[in-house]
């Protein structure tokens, strides 16, 4: 029977986890390497620990009411997007609300994690920890690792050709935290995610040139969509969601680039996706402004650097740059694993649903955080540490381990003989991927039902923002603020921006802007459901003309 088990990490995984695993009356301890909880989001000046931190300008990329944890709504006074101070100090007052600090055991390094003789049996593992050099060794009967994806930072130097001989200064994202010390210089920013794109615009500011070097292109949104409303809250919706799964693939990305391009042309801005590479998206208000006015300039990949400068692909040079910037990401590891354990765990389809080896004969192993999710990752983490905890306990089973191997043994092969593309590190469908656990548990939204008997409460499930508290309405875990935490959404979200009332503003939920929200995606899915043929698609191109992205924004 599981009751001890071992978390690995404080972050925003972590204290979901110890949380769920009171939830089960289980018994967790929580080991941290650093001082203080909150992992990614604890920032500090410098990175000797090892450790990934935010760098000090960073701010959400979703909407508090989206990336809160189910259970524990943000103060409503809180903005919509937090800086990193922030969103920490809402990590603290999560501990604390919880009582969840006692159960952490701070400045302690997971040295190993093994399989105990008996495991076959048993399901237990042998952890072994230091502390200030001092090392401990306990059997916990299972094992959540919170580590995240930030561990070890990727820099492809033999990528790129004649920077060992560049004389300038080279770094990595994770070092960057600062724009103090880039003053006058010219910078080259490699990759085109969110980091690099944030850096790349905060350095504008204060740099004598920055440039910024994509291999791919990628599409660029802000954070607020038509009206000043937060993007995440207008397009993560499951009315928007049952658009998408019905309308084809082809016609879908479409429409999604057409919006996409009337904010603005993104070839024009050196930003659009290369033919054949993958689709994918940053959040950046600032980025096409700080190009519009030449402060940062869009460059192909890198070709070869000289002792000064760089060669690009499309045959350009730029002289004389100071400092290079490679956020180019974060490779995988868990080092505290065994062979052959710690390979297969790295390999996502190898992860049931992204949490469970397949090949342990006791599902007593978690991997909590490690996947991608299209929407903030929080709340996917904390229904991952609610169904682990349920399995631990015997509550939800799994199938058996020779199925999901042999399952995803065929997968790879498949993906080896390029019979399918590999889609394993690509950002999951938010929505999807949420009910998809949460039915697991039991906890999953039943949209139908509730429209019987809480008329009111299911059209702000279905046409409304799919906000985390609506795994908590129903099934194990239900917390009876779910219903009110969902219909009071709105207040929280426009609280703070209203420091200046103007007493006859229209609220975003009425019946009429739901009307506008969702009555025009349902017509044109009608009509390409109806009719295929080219009147169909010169009518669709013509409504899509007269409507706003906001009106169907299916990203």
């Amino acid at each position: 029977m599981v009751k001890r088990v071992a978390v690995i990490g404080a972050g925003v995984s972590g204290l979901s986890s110890i949380k769920c695993c009171l939830d089960e009356d289980l018994e967790p301890t929580c080991f941290e390497r650093s001082n203080d909880i909150g992992g990614l989001w604890k920032y500090t000046e410098t990175s000797t620990d090892g450790m990934t931190r935010v760098y000090k300008s960073l701010v959400t990329n979703v909407s508090k009411e989206m990336s809160c944890y189910s259970d524990f709504p943000f103060r409503e006074d809180y903005p919509n997007y937090m800086n990193q101070g922030k969103f920490w100090q809402y990590l603290q007052e999560f501990a604390e609300h919880f009582d969840l600090l006692k159960y952490i055991q701070f400045k302690t390094t997971v040295c190993s994690v093994t399989k105990c003789p008996d495991f076959s049996i048993s399901g237990q593992w042998d952890v072994i920890t230091e502390t200030e050099g001092r090392q401990d060794r306990a059997v916990f009967d299972a094992v959540m690792v919170c580590t995240g994806h930030f561990l070890n930072p990727r820099l492809p130097l033999e990528s790129f050709p004649g920077i060992n001989k560049f004389k300038g200064h080279v770094l990595h994202s994770q070092e960057y935290k600062i724009p103090e010390g880039f003053q006058d210089k010219r910078v080259l920013v490699i990759g085109l995610g969110n980091t690099g794109g944030d850096i790349a615009v905060e350095l504008s500011r204060t740099a004598a040139q920055v440039l910024l070097s994509t291999r791919t292109g990628t599409w660029v949104t802000g954070r607020s969509s038509h009206g000043g409303y937060p993007l995440s809250m207008m397009a993560i919706r499951r009315s928007h969601n049952f658009i998408k799964q019905m309308l084809p693939s082809c016609v879908l990305k479409w429409i999604q680039e057409r919006q996409m391009n009337k904010i603005f042309n993104h070839e024009n801005y050196g930003l659009s996706i290369i033919k054949g590479k993958k689709s994918k998206k940053i959040v950046n208000d600032e980025l096409p402004t700080c190009i519009l006015c030449g402060t940062v300039t869009m460059k192909t990949s890198v070709k070869e650097f000289t002792e000064t400068s760089a060669l690009f692909e499309d045959g350009t040079m730029e002289e004389n740059i100071d400092i290079v910037i490679f956020a180019t990401g974060y490779t995988f590891s868990f080092p505290f694993l065994e062979e052959p354990l710690k390979s297969l765990c790295t390999k996502k389809i190898f992860l049931y649903k992204k949490v469970f080896p397949s090949n342990l004969e006791k599902a007593t192993l978690a991997i909590i955080g490690f996947f991608g999710l299209q929407g903030s990752i929080l709340p996917g983490t904390e229904l991952q540490a609610r169904w682990a905890t349920r399995v631990f306990k015997g509550l939800c089973k799994l199938p058996p381990s020779q199925k999901l191997m042999a399952d995803a043994t065929k997968v790879e092969e498949l993906i080896k003989r390029n019979l399918i593309i590999d889609t394993s590190e690509d950002k999951l469908n938010y929505i999807s991927y949420l009910d998809d656990l949460a039915a697991c548990i039991g906890s999953k939204p039943n949209v139908p039902l509730l429209f019987l008997k809480d008329p009111r409460l299911a059209w702000e499930v279905f046409f409304g923002p799919c906000t985390p508290y609506q795994y908590r309405l129903m099934g194990p875990g239900k917390w009876n603020g779910a219903r009110n935490a969902i219909l009071t959404q709105w207040d929280r979200a426009l609280k703070p921006l209203k420091t200046r009332v103007v007493h006859d503003s229209s609220k975003p939920a009425s019946i009429s802007h739901y009307l506008k929200v969702w009555g025009t995606p349902v017509l044109l899915a009608s009509l390409l459901l109806l009719c295929k043929s080219s009147l169909c698609c010169k009518l669709l191109r013509d409504l899509q003309d007269r409507i706003s992205p906001y009106q169907i924004n299916i990203w």
